[in-house]
């Protein structure tokens, strides 16, 4: 299992994401986003899964990121 992180430009946004990914058995949570990354409301879903699962991402996703160490992620998906 992989770490991601995904930000978003809405808190509804990120509320929708994190119920389709639950609903597909992923374990997601919503937190506030890390010093590291940036997002318009500061909300995004920390979830654990295979793959990044971006066709479960809702339209106003800003990025989605891969944790690749203690507070290093890389960039996976931009959608500005």
């Amino acid at each position: 299992m992989k770490e991601y992180i995904a930000t978003f430009h809405t808190h509804l946004s990120a509320l929708m994401t994190s119920r389709a990914l639950t609903g597909r058995g992923v374990q997601a949570r919503m937190m506030p986003v890390p010093r590291k990354l940036s997002s318009s409301c500061g909300t995004c879903v920390r979830y654990l899964a295979e793959g990044p699962n971006l066709d479960a991402m809702d339209e106003d996703v800003e990025a989605v990121y891969e944790k690749i160490g203690r507070e290093e992620y890389t960039l996976l998906m931009n959608a500005d």
